[in-house]
């Protein structure tokens, strides 16, 4: 897979069952990128590595004053040096080439798995989690993923350098084949401490990225009841405890880095000391003893890679555990894609609340838990929490939980009760799966998002078509009611066989909610659509009402019926207190008893 080639076809299925098991499926989808890595580093290093004994070819040469073998050192020296450029040229390219692939490959998966959970992504994962794991985690994964064939090319290039000096020099050869696998392990008992502070400082930026993220969502909210400065106290101790987490972090760091200089020198001290005894003794040449010094020398460059990889492990073993653990979750179902393909028609019924809502009427369910209300939007969507513990929602008596993902998807859609719009033109946000039978401009209409159109237009320069006007991301640039209009204007005009809606008018005025009541009940006509809400404007214009209390359905009917008959209903609608309704159930009684 070149860079060129993304995004995938197909990501693959992870294996998400930890964090070690998601770097290895990584690596093993990636060999034949790691292989092409491997062999020019390779290259690279054995070139690397070669300078010692071309320089000590030409040092002898001269003591030996041979022209001959002099040239043929200067020719080694170009040949290796031409090498060395050309390994280190594709070795780059190989790596980056593995880090990206394998951090766009990590992202798809991500994307995919937000759109087969849907809003159930967030009720199980902290959204800044998901937010930590598809930016900084997926780039500490490509870095380990391809750091690990330059690693083995560099652990393959030293076992290379101590077998070559063992024949070219035996008596200098045992004291490198010997002192460099010891340079290559000694940091060895320093790492579990390293990795465990590299952990604790992963968590800390993690926590202080979910609540920035947490802040920068709410910070409408922040400005209107005066918490900025509150949560900002928040995000400064967050933030100091991650600054201290990698000092000391960096501190282990250091001290790795500082072993592997001061061993390195010292190995050079005892190489050149014997050297120098042996080159007196006359057992060696003047030649060997630069070749032997200069190997040492330059083992310190593969050497880093051991440092380095050890970091890429400390670093990236917590953000594969993330990324591990958002991908493990799964879509509740009692038993995925057992049925046909095909989105079937008809009432929609929940077993569990005896909840139902007729083909093509309009049905408000009033909840007084919003909570609640959002969980029970979820089980009409097929997207359940948890499985097995409630039987699943049916649709003209099909499970919805059985149906392959795309057909459940087709015959219901969930708009949640906090919507997002992405960043675009208002085309772009239209831009989704759609039956056709509905024009955009009449969901807009329908959704009564003229002063939304008419302040995108302003918005944009030299914009005169609305559906070209730019939306910012997320719709931060407008209010609440303005995005919750969008939303339910796109809404609309996918026109699904089943539209559920989650109190799509909670941030608009009066006057508004009524137009846009009128305008769903007659956009919709035909179509089954299930509204919760508890405003009054609403419920008035539904075809059928149903009151949910504790889990199950208590109260059927219309709405003025509702209001007059059932106090519980009214206390929802009409946010009467507990000590009001008692009163009015006391005043009832004794009108009965009367």
């Amino acid at each position: 897979m070149q860079i060129q080639d993304l995004p995938y076809p197909d990501p693959g299925v992870p294996d998400a069952r930890s964090g070690p098991r998601f770097l290895w499926w990584l690596f093993r989808n990636q060999l034949g990128g790691q292989l092409r890595s491997l062999s020019w580093g390779l290259l690279h290093f054995v070139s690397v590595s070669a300078l010692p004994f071309c320089v000590g070819l030409a040092v002898q040469a001269v003591v030996d004053r041979s022209g001959t073998r002099l040239a043929l050192a200067g020719g080694l020296l170009a040949l290796a040096g031409a090498a060395i450029a050309l390994g280190d040229t594709f070795l780059h390219r190989t790596a980056i080439t593995n880090w990206i692939t394998a951090a766009a490959r990590v992202q798809q998966l991500l994307a995919r798995k937000a759109a087969t959970l849907g809003s159930a992504l967030t009720r199980r994962v902290a959204a800044g989690e998901v937010v930590a794991v598809s930016t900084g985690d997926v780039e500490k994964i490509g870095w380990f993923v391809e750091a690990v064939s330059r690693f083995t090319a560099a652990a393959l290039t030293i076992v290379l350098v101590c077998v070559g000096l063992l024949v070219y020099q035996p008596a200098l050869g045992v004291v490198v084949a010997v002192g460099l696998p010891v340079l290559a392990l000694a940091v060895l008992p320093l790492l579990p401490r390293a990795t465990r502070r590299a952990d604790f400082q992963r968590e800390k930026a993690g926590r202080a990225t979910e609540l920035a993220s947490d802040t920068v969502a709410g910070l409408r909210v922040l400005r209107g009841i005066g918490g900025e400065e509150l949560f900002l106290d928040r995000y400064r101790s967050a933030s100091q405890e991650v600054r201290h987490a990698a000092v000391r972090s960096a501190r282990m760091w250091a001290l790795i880095s500082a072993i592997q200089v001061l061993l390195p020198g010292l190995l050079l001290i005892a190489v050149v000391w014997h050297g120098v005894g042996l080159a007196r003794e006359g057992r060696i040449t003047v030649g060997e003893l630069v070749t032997v010094y200069s190997s040492v020398m330059i083992m310190s460059y593969p050497l880093r890679h051991f440092e380095e990889i050890a970091m890429a492990y400390s670093f990236s073993r917590p953000s594969a555990r993330r990324a591990a653990r958002v991908l493990s979750l799964e879509r509740v179902t009692s038993a995925e894609g057992s049925l046909a393909a095909e989105a079937p028609s008809g009432d929609l019924y929940d077993p569990a609340t005896g909840m139902l809502a007729p083909t093509g009427r309009l049905t408000a369910v009033v909840c007084g838990d919003p909570d609640a209300a959002g969980l029970l939007a979820d089980r009409l969507g097929g997207h359940p929490i948890s499985a097995g513990e409630d039987p699943s929602v049916l649709l003209g008596g099909v499970p919805l939980d059985e149906l392959p993902l795309s057909a459940a998807r087709t015959a219901v859609l969930v708009q949640d009760k906090d919507p997002v719009l992405l960043s675009g033109t208002l085309r772009e946000l239209l831009d989704v799966p759609a039956s056709g039978d509905v024009d955009p401009r009449e969901a807009l209409t329908a959704a009564q998002c003229d002063d939304v159109l008419a302040a995108l237009v302003q918005g944009s320069l030299g914009v005169e078509d609305p559906l070209d006007a730019r939306i910012t991301e997320r719709g931060r640039s407008l209010s609440g009611g303005q995005r919750q209009r969008l939303a339910l204007a796109r809404s609309l005009f996918t026109d699904p066989e089943v539209l559920v809606l989650d109190e799509p008018t909670s941030a608009v005025d009066s006057h508004t909610e009524a137009r846009i009541a009128e305008g769903v009940r007659e956009l919709r006509a035909g179509r089954t659509t299930v509204v919760f809400t508890s405003s009054p404007l609403l419920l008035d214009r539904a075809d059928r009402v149903v009151l949910v209390h504790e889990g199950e359905v208590v109260a059927v009917g219309v709405h003025r019926e509702l209001v007059h008959k059932e106090p519980r209903y009214r206390a929802v609608v009409t946010r009467e207190t507990d000590h009001e309704l008692e009163e009015l159930e006391e005043l009832e009684e004794i009108e009965e008893t009367a």
